[in-house]
């Protein structure tokens, strides 16, 4: 993957200057440049105006060799960021992704049947609390029937959308005859914001991949990613010959819905993309439960911090549950647990669950039951 690649690259500098070694070669270059009266080479003391001259000069050339560090930076993928990045996608053919609407199911409920149909007109709204969403197309209820199920379309781009549960979004905004209730089926997703650097980046260094119609596995992770930036990760296995398993699952961990999974599958499945021997499946990854019970404590002398060392405690272990469920095929690690909970600033942890566990391409931890326990102060 991108991100290993680049990790494993060394860290490069071209300019090499630190402050302190350029204010040293400037005033000892002045010192050999001139004489003092009786001709020896000038000594400038610490107080010396030319001195302090020459240290604000300083400042302006470090200045300037960092712009220049920088801008040279600019030009390898590594480092690159925001327009300029852009223009590195520009080279290869790639463009960063826009942000995204999320979608629903709709169901719209008549207060009794009817005789006649009854339209539900494109654009028809409705909402949960501020966030609107919209019909993306005509629908109507047959005459004889008491509901239909349509799509809606979220009216506002980005992450906004997503997560609302089967019932949340139920307020009917235009009102429509002999319509009584009105709310989504599904959980809203698909909603995402501007691509990020890191995954553009990563979407870059795939490229050449692409090249060539899929076959190679970074190819189908290349295809899989360009259709939304709302895909945080893709595992692709072949369980057998001809036959490319694809498992991907959305930012912040969220599984996909069987209207996103046939989406994915439908774009990665055109002749352009898909050889004609494989036959390609993709699914939501298996999801594999752990549990979290920690005991942890604090240093006594650390005990005028211990309501911050425990807020911190906290944020520790809801971050690692995100580490946990944000990559495919990532092992249930309780040392990485206990790592984050020390930074946070613990004195020890004790962890009764989770056990390592291994995972496979296909699966996914998440967290079931977490309990955090404070166990007090001891001394070191």
């Amino acid at each position: 993957m991108a991100i290993d690649a680049f990790k494993n690259l060394p860290d490069i500098n071209f300019v090499d200057k630190d402050i302190e070694t350029l204010l040293r070669d400037m005033i000892s270059e002045y010192e050999q440049a001139y004489y003092d009266a009786t001709g020896e080479n000038k000594t400038l003391a610490e107080g010396d105006p030319i001195r302090i001259w020459i240290y604000a000069q300083a400042l302006r050339l470090y200045g300037a060799y960092q712009l220049i560090d920088y801008s040279a930076k600019q030009n390898l993928l590594k480092y690159s960021a925001g327009n300029i990045l852009d223009h590195l996608g520009a080279r290869v053919g790639v463009t960063r992704l826009p942000s995204s609407y999320a979608v629903a199911t709709q169901k719209f409920t008549l207060s009794a049947i009817q005789s006649n149909p009854v339209a539900i007109p494109e654009g028809t709204r409705v909402s949960v609390g501020s966030i609107f969403f919209a019909t993306t197309e005509y629908a109507e209820i047959p005459a004889g029937d008491l509901s239909v199920e349509t799509e809606v379309k979220c009216l506002e781009s980005g992450t906004v959308g997503n997560g609302f549960t089967p019932g949340e979004i139920n307020t009917l905004v235009d009102p429509i005859p002999f319509v009584e209730s009105t709310e989504n089926t599904d959980t809203s997703q698909g909603g995402a914001d501007t691509e990020s650097d890191e995954s553009f980046r990563e979407r870059i260094f795939l490229r050449p991949e692409s090249f060539s119609t899929a076959g190679p596995r970074e190819a189908y992770i290349y295809f899989v990613k360009e259709y939304s930036s709302n895909i945080a990760d893709v595992s692709v296995a072949s369980p057998s010959p001809g036959v490319v398993d694809i498992r991907f699952i959305l930012q912040n961990g969220e599984l996909p819905d069987t209207g996103i999974i046939n989406s994915v599958l439908d774009y990665i499945s055109e002749d352009k993309r898909r050889p004609l021997t494989d036959n390609v499946t993709a699914d939501a990854p298996e999801v594999v439960n752990y549990d979290i019970n920690i005991t942890y404590y604090i240093k006594t002398s650390d005990g005028s911090f211990a309501s911050n060392i425990q807020a911190a405690v906290d944020q520790a272990v809801a971050e690692y549950q995100l580490w946990q469920k944000t990559k495919i095929g990532r092992d249930v690690n309780p040392s990485e647990l206990i790592h984050r909970v020390l930074e946070a600033g613990a004195k020890r942890v004790e962890v009764t669950a989770p056990v390592f566990t291994t995972l496979t391409d296909t699966q996914v931890a998440k967290a079931l039951n977490v309990t955090v326990n404070y166990g007090g102060l001891e001394d070191e």
